[in-house]
């Protein structure tokens, strides 16, 4: 990331005639001037928007940053911030990242253009580097579903390896053998974590892992549907399917369905997150609780408990993955 100080080197001048310039400032000579915009042209340089924010200090606004707004699980997280605002007589703002790093990005920016000094932010693309140069200059920037080495204090997450192995684990003791992953085609740690956590209980109860026996499409009902053909057109003996959401998972019940598979009586499936739509599909299906809407609410208070004396640091709490039994589940004859 360019910053500052690389425009100031490039310019020959000082950090301070830097910002003086950016700032149109009238104690910058002309001469300044025109080397700082130069050095600003080549050198692709956006000013800093965290820094502008944070001298404002404006803890009005709470910035959220998620991946997608149509997506219900990022619904439920903006929800929970927008009550910690409102608790605290303060607004939200949202800014959204599409699994992109640019996006991410000038989301992020943006949101300390508009004055937020808080962040929460969901960012699956940044690197780490990029996360942590953040995190150094935003006192109020929370880490949501990440962590971030040197500053876990600031991030909130859940295991994901442990989910998918409860999930897989509880399949295996209801006599299952032969069982297939559906996952995610997003390059994402949850993805890495969640297949690992189904490989880990296979391996621990001595069964054979299968490539075949595992499908990667996008994490929707459409990919939840296209993932379950695949799984049906190369295997004649599953019993069972971990999918890695609940979305995924309706997807694939209604494969099953088409097929004159019975969920559960023949087949069984157990999803991740305990979104909305578990309780109403048919069967209701049996998931991984991902507490979002509780570290939501963790995230928020905390962020603003980073920038504003007033708000209570929140007593840290380890979130942790838990199976919610319904009825898409059965002991396998």
């Amino acid at each position: 990331m360019i910053t500052i100080r690389d425009v100031a080197k490039q310019a020959g001048v000082s950090v301070a005639t830097v910002s003086r310039v950016l700032n149109n400032h009238s104690s910058a000579s002309e001469k300044a001037r025109l080397a700082v915009q130069k050095a600003v042209q080549e050198l692709g340089y956006h000013p800093n928007a965290n820094a502008q924010a944070l001298a404002l200090q404006n803890t009005d606004t709470i910035g959220v940053v998620v991946t997608d707004v149509t997506d219900p699980f990022f619904a439920i997280l903006v929800k929970a911030v927008d009550k910690v605002a409102e608790q605290h007589n303060k607004s939200i703002l949202i800014g959204i990242g599409y699994h992109n790093a640019e996006k991410e990005r000038n989301a992020i920016e943006t949101l300390l253009r508009k004055r937020c000094s808080c962040l929460v932010v969901h960012a699956k693309a940044l690197s780490d580097e990029e996360l942590s140069q953040y995190l150094s200059r935003i006192a109020g920037m929370v880490v949501i579903n990440r962590v971030v080495q040197g500053y876990e204090n600031r991030c909130v997450s859940l295991d994901n390896t442990k989910g998918t192995f409860i999930a897989t684990e509880n399949l295996i003791r209801l006599g299952h053998k032969h069982i297939g992953y559906i996952g995610s085609n997003h390059k994402i740690n949850d993805e890495k974590e969640r297949i690992q956590g189904y490989l880990n209980a296979l391996a621990q109860h001595n069964l054979p892992m299968a490539e075949h026996r595992i499908a990667h499409s996008s994490p929707d009902f459409e990919g939840g549907e296209q993932a379950m053909i695949h799984l049906l057109s190369y295997n004649s003996d599953l019993t069972a399917v971990v999918a890695y959401n609940d979305t995924m998972a309706a997807g694939a019940i209604s494969v099953l369905n088409e097929n004159n598979i019975n969920v559960p009586k023949q087949f069984s499936i157990i999803g991740f997150d305990d979104m909305p739509i578990a309780r109403y599909l048919i069967p209701k299906l049996t998931t991984i609780r991902y507490p979002i809407d509780l570290m939501a609410t963790y995230a928020a208070n905390l962020a603003l408990s980073l920038v504003d004396t007033r708000v209570n640091t929140p007593i840290h709490t380890q979130f942790n993955p838990t199976l919610v039994r319904r009825f898409s589940t059965e002991p396998c004859d």
